[in-house]
């Protein structure tokens, strides 16, 4: 085709270099001598206009700037691109050459009035011929540049045409090939699709004789003689998953030829890898365990001690090329990161090849750090000597001591095996594994060298000092603030304290609880002047309480803040244990009571020691004692102790009164006193038969407010009729005694001793009420 040159082909004019022959617009001809002076001034005028004339052509009729034609993207749309050219084009091309015209006749000059002579004639022709060639010399060359990009333009439509031709041509022969071939094309098609399929059965077959053809080469390398340097090498983690391959192979397709004899072999090839992987790990940790043995037993100072048994036993041990990658590959195809069991066709081989790991490696670990435990264990021992002070003090040492090396070795063991055993009671898990393999070093998952320890230094220590630590391991390890963040060792110390609470500190707390129980509560002897109520020293309101009331109160107090309110508040054998023992104390107290006659009421005697173990269990939310809750179990007492907290009391003390609006009701409707519910166990039961701690108290302390509210309403009927018949003194001193004794046993709780009262005086006018319907029906 063309260059894009060819049509960017526009001389310069403002820079063309004037024409020799043109004359300058300045110059004037000479005068003839011939010419008259007046004709010679007329023409000279004539002539003097030309330059200005010239000047105003080449202004108004200069040809425009040219531009560059479009080139054509294809041969579709060339046609189109050619006539907008052309019509573009054609008419300026005619009003220029119109304008031309026009200015020759501009040009034309005057003819002279005067004949000119010959030589003038000759010299005008000459000068009209140079004007004439000067002003058509820029329109000359443009009328050029047109005619050849007109020829360019013919030319490029001839070649389009002929290309399209072509084009045409090749088409219709293109579909006549198609037409012809296409016969052979589906045969072609057939035959690379057989060709696939041939290819696909070889390769299946090649994959197959692969599995066969590996036990060969397998064989050779585990039996030749330096087969033990294997377990050091990358190669040895490829053999383990060929192995695995052809045993998964071989079970898929038991059909095959021979695939069981191959299969056995395989598997056994598989045992004798990992066998050599266990003899190659032992050997290796025996090696770095002579060293690192020796240089514990020699060093004194703690901090080489602990930089010695992990730091420097963790870079000797990872200094193998690639036994401990290999030893993380068998063990991962066992469990899992949290050590749970992956099941497979060869969970078996692995996970024994594993749990033989852990032991070897179990066993070198509590051997090298036997003399740093034993140390720690003896200076413990030492330490918790003495007061319950300093026994507290060095538990809590001791359990932070043993958090802090459990950690380190949690540590350790993950970056040896690559796995972080959580807990878990599924026998095949790795949790399990490693629990079978402890001795005396303390894990994450072998606790019981400090529940040992710490039971061995508390058994001789008090209930408080025992509850105390208890207490303090709850706080400080299982409770978190909500802006502390937690990090690996406090979620570490947290699962410690979980399972060391749960399987050995708990059974060891309750157990001391009801060896305390038994020894102050059920087993207590029972003196005489703990069978009066004294007066409220103080104004403590269980300062006169009975003594196994007291310690009763003091042990649901420890136990609340030794425990969590759930082990509280769901079926504590203990508060059961404690609850139950105590009010069988009350039983056999009230019967002494009542046997001695030693001037207490025993009615009030139980309902003070009643209403003080009852509240004392519902200021610390303890509602169900090992079975349903009874009445008012849902509601929260005030402690009695102070004054100042009874405004609780007045609202609950109503279920245990006869004056309350349930009994009131129910005297209203049949006339006479509603009596209290009888025990579970029957008529007459005692309530120690009942198997729910929180009714038996219940109803034990109904009994006797209705007891102790009938006697004494009995008592003020028999002295108004004694006052009707003129002994007015005889009211006045039961009330006074009433009095003396309420005040005696509630002292500065003046709503407890109104609520009596009142409950007295309904009971005295329902007795009074019911005697006079008696009185009425006879009549």
């Amino acid at each position: 085709m063309y260059e894009d040159s060819w049509y960017s082909f526009v001389p310069d004019f403002q820079q063309r270099r004037p024409v020799p022959g043109a004359q300058n617009p300045g110059h004037r001809r000479k005068e003839s001598l011939l010419q008259q002076p007046n004709g010679t001034a007329e023409h000279t005028d004539s002539a003097s206009t030309l330059p200005a004339l010239f000047e105003e052509l080449e202004d108004v009729n200069s040809p425009p700037q040219a531009t560059l034609t479009r080139r054509a993207k294809s041969y579709s749309d060339l046609y189109e691109i050619v006539k907008s050219q052309l019509s573009k084009t054609e008419p300026k091309t005619k009003r220029r050459r119109r304008r031309g015209n026009g200015t020759w006749e501009a040009l034309a000059l005057p003819e002279p009035q005067a004949d000119p002579s010959t030589e003038d004639h000759i010299l005008n022709d000459a000068l009209e011929r140079e004007l004439l060639l000067a002003s058509q010399q820029e329109y000359l060359l443009y009328h050029d540049q047109l005619a050849m990009t007109e020829r360019h333009l013919g030319t490029l439509v001839d070649d389009a045409n002929s290309a399209l031709k072509v084009l045409e041509s090749l088409c219709q022969s293109f579909c006549a090939v198609e037409d012809q071939t296409q016969s052979f094309q589906s045969q072609c098609d057939d035959l690379l699709s057989e060709e696939k399929r041939l290819q696909t059965l070889a390769d299946e077959v090649g994959t197959d004789l692969h599995y066969y053809a590996y036990l060969e080469s397998v064989t050779r390398r585990l039996n030749a003689p330096g087969a033990s340097r294997l377990v050091d090498d990358d190669a040895f983690g490829e053999m383990l998953v060929n192995l695995e391959s052809c045993i998964a192979f071989m079970s898929k397709n038991p059909t095959y030829r021979d695939a069981e004899p191959y299969l056995a072999r395989y598997q056994s090839l598989l045992t004798k890898a990992l066998h050599l992987l266990e003899v190659g790990f032992t050997n290796r940790l025996e090696k770095v365990s002579v060293e690192i043995s020796r240089q514990i037993t020699a060093t004194r100072s703690e901090s080489a001690r602990h930089a010695l048994a992990y730091g420097r036993f963790e870079e000797m041990l990872m200094e193998s090329y690639s036994m401990i990658p290999n030893v993380q590959r068998v063990v991962r195809s066992a469990y899992d990161q949290n050590g749970h069991s992956i099941s497979g066709s060869n969970f078996d081989n692995y996970s024994n090849t594993a749990n033989n790991l852990f032991q070897a490696y179990l066993g070198v670990r509590d051997r090298d750090l036997k003399p740093i435990t034993q140390q720690d264990y003896q200076i413990f021992k030492t330490e918790a000597t003495g007061s319950s002070a300093a026994i507290e003090t060095a538990s809590r040492n001791f359990v932070k001591q043993c958090f802090e090396r459990s950690y380190s070795e949690g540590s350790l063991f993950r970056k040896l095996f690559a796995v972080e055993p959580q807990y878990s009671t599924d026998p095949s898990s790795a949790f399990t594994a490693l629990q079978s393999h402890q001795r005396t070093l303390v894990t994450g998952t072998n606790i019981a060298p400090v529940a040992s320890n710490l039971q061995w230094v508390l058994q001789s220590s008090d209930l408080r000092t025992v509850c105390n630590l208890v207490a303090w391991l709850t706080n400080e390890y299982l409770l978190l603030e909500h802006d502390e963040d937690e990090t690996p060792f406090t979620s570490h110390c947290r699962e410690l304290t979980a399972r060391l609470l749960t399987e050995h500190l708990w059974t060891f707390t309750d157990a001391f609880f009801e060896a305390e129980i038994a020894k102050s509560i059920s087993r207590a002897i029972i003196s005489p002047e703990a069978l009066k109520i004294g007066p409220v020293a103080n104004g403590d309101a269980s300062s006169n309480a009975f003594p196994a009331v007291r310690r009763a109160v003091e042990l649901l107090g420890m136990f609340d803040q030794s425990m969590p309110k759930e082990r509280c508040q769901r079926n504590s054998p203990v508060v059961f244990k404690i609850v139950k023992e105590t009010i069988a104390s009350l039983h056999r107290a009230e019967a002494r009571i009542k046997s001695t006659k030693n001037g207490t009421d025993p009615d009030l005697f139980m309902i003070k020691n009643l209403l003080m173990l009852k509240n004392e269990l519902l200021t610390l939310e303890i509602g169900d004692i090992h079975s349903q809750g009874g009445a008012g179990a849902g509601q929260i007492w005030d402690t009695l102790r102070s004054p100042q907290n009874l405004i609780g009391l007045l609202s609950s003390f109503t279920t245990y009164i006869p004056g309350s609006s349930y009994w009131a009701a129910a005297t209203s409707r049949t006339g006479t006193p509603a009596p209290t519910a009888a025990a579970p166990g029957g008529e007459g039961g005692h309530p120690s038969d009942v198997q729910d701690a929180s009714e038996q108290l219940d109803e034990q302390l109904r009994q006797s407010i209705y007891a102790f509210t009938r006697r004494w309403a009995t008592a003020v009927n028999d002295a108004r009729a004694k006052t009707k018949l003129g002994g007015n003194k005889n009211l006045a001193k039961v009330e006074r005694e009433l009095e003396e004794m309420l005040e005696r046993a509630f002292l500065n709780q003046p709503e407890v001793v109104g609520k009596l009262k009142e409950a007295i005086q309904i009971d005295a006018a329902a007795l009074s009420e019911a005697a006079a319907t008696g009185k009425k029906g006879r009549g």
